[in-house]
């Protein structure tokens, strides 16, 4: 249990702080604006980063890159689950308009499920946590360079 402990405390907050991002921006009608979700990414980033940095002070000598990696993604998958529980939640309950002025803003005509646009959020969460955990992980694994002298 000791092991998914991080992951699931960090993802748990890295969720809520999307879900936080996501509804500041609706309360200036910029949650249409598809440039704005890049933040998202930096928010799932620091979630890793901090659970990674945590896993790594926690047991310094067994660290591994395989278990700092596990940790991210899991980290990472946790938050993104979250939030798109709660973007499906908003897109059926919340705002039923909110797909019809998101593909406006993008000035396009589509016809697309609300199960599809769920689906691309969750691929796009899934997609951010692969990248923001191998990205953070070059910050944490050993180096095997020989010094120069």
């Amino acid at each position: 249990m000791k092991n998914i402990s991080l992951p699931i405390r960090f993802g748990l907050v890295a969720g809520v702080v999307l879900i936080a991002y996501f509804l500041i921006l609706s309360l200036f009608n910029k949650h249409i604006n598809p440039a704005f979700s890049f933040f998202n990414a930096i928010i799932t980033a620091f979630g890793i980063y901090e659970a990674v940095r945590s896993k790594k002070h926690e047991s310094l000598e067994a660290f591994s890159y395989g278990e700092g990696f596990k940790t991210g993604l899991a980290t990472g998958a946790i938050a993104t689950l979250i939030f798109t529980s709660f973007f499906l939640l908003y897109t059926t309950e919340v705002n039923n308009t909110f797909l019809v002025e998101l593909f406006q803003t993008i000035k396009g005509n589509f016809s697309v499920s609300i199960g599809t646009v769920t689906f691309v959020v969750a691929v796009m969460g899934f997609a951010t946590t692969v990248v923001s955990t191998l990205s953070v992980m070059q910050l944490f694994k050993k180096t095997r360079n020989i010094p120069q002298i």
